[in-house]
């Protein structure tokens, strides 16, 4: 049988009901007990790493995961995380870019519904995990509702439906049902040996724009940040009337700050070369997602710069696909 890992973080699948609300309180071993009479055969060890509403998820904790999943590659066949569905999407992706080369799977989980609750989505939802660890493939995955998911294109959608997450500009790797594994896609085998590499820098800022933003916000984010991801309008576009936000945008890459665009659009990325709007951003060394997430964008901006403060290395290392996160190279005009 395969020897699995079970980690777990805490999140909506471990709470438990106190006064003050719902709460992470179940252990790891509690987590398992629940699902040791499903159909999934696995020999399963399983550890707690912290019980915490991922609401307090941190880059930090990020990095203690991925220590977790380096530390003992050798002696597992799989892992699954258990982790709270706010900022899962988040923590996959950050694993996606830590935990490069792996040969084995990663599943993230968690549920809807407590795992102690009559009605839950979470049993399935763990069941589910460890029969897809238990898979002959490689890379991080989000299992979720019987959908399997790459790591880098994972979004919350839903607060309350079972069917939180959606796999944004890609294809769903996989469906579960019946405990059978439907394969849609597969990715494709590392061609190099497992590294990890945890280095992040957490001094990013993701900006949403919106009618009325003031240009005088970026003197603050200059000062203190060393990444800025701005959430633009459409294609790409920033406002240049009125209240005009690229000279101060040109300030900061003056500055020496990696300024990323991306949209605010959550399906088929941006183009910077459409609009005239777009076009006047272009013209500054700026940073583009393409069809990447946020979820996706904010820890591999972290990850970029927790390499090199270089700018022209961190934009080639953003525009270069990484664990599935970017369909094409979006950085050039027609």
């Amino acid at each position: 049988m395969k020897k699995l890992l079970l980690l777990a973080t805490g999140g909506t699948i471990a709470s438990v009901k106190r006064k003050e609300g719902l709460v992470p309180g179940l252990s790891a071993e509690e987590l398992l007990r629940y699902v040791e009479h499903t159909a999934f055969a696995a020999n399963v060890t399983a550890e707690i790493l912290m019980n915490r509403d991922s609401t307090n998820m941190q880059p930090e904790h990020w990095v203690e995961i991925a220590g977790a999943v380096a530390k003992n590659y050798d002696q597992y066949d799989g892992f699954v995380i258990t982790h709270g569905t706010d900022t899962l999407g988040y923590t996959a992706a950050a694993l996606s870019y830590m935990l490069q080369g792996l040969q084995k799977p990663v599943v993230i989980t968690g549920s809807q519904v407590p795992i102690s609750f009559k009605k839950t989505d979470a049993k399935k939802n763990l069941s589910d995990a460890l029969l897809f660890a238990s898979e002959d493939i490689g890379g991080v995955f989000v299992v979720f509702d019987g959908r399997v998911i790459i790591g880098t294109r994972a979004v919350k959608m839903r607060t309350k439906s079972y069917d939180a997450f959606e796999s944004i500009n890609y294809p769903y790797v996989a469906r579960i049902a019946a405990d059978k594994v439907e394969y849609i896609w597969k990715p494709a085998p590392a061609d190099h040996e497992f590294t990890a590499d945890t280095s992040l820098c957490p001094d990013v800022f993701l900006l949403k724009l919106h009618p009325g933003t003031k240009p005088e916000i970026f003197d603050f984010l200059k000062t203190h940040y060393k990444g800025i991801i701005i959430e633009s309008f459409g294609n790409g576009g920033v406002p240049f009337e009125a209240r005009n936000l690229l000279p101060k945008m040109k300030e900061l890459t003056e500055a020496g700050i990696a300024v990323m665009i991306t949209t605010q659009c959550l399906e088929e990325g941006h183009d910077l070369y459409l609009y005239e709007v777009g076009r006047k951003v272009a013209q500054y060394p700026v940073i583009v997602s393409g069809d990447m997430n946020t979820e996706a964008i904010v820890p591999k901006l972290m990850w970029a710069l927790g390499k090199t403060t270089d700018f022209e290395k961190v934009k080639a290392l953003i525009e270069t696909p990484v664990a599935y996160d970017l369909s094409v190279d979006w950085g050039t005009a027609d």
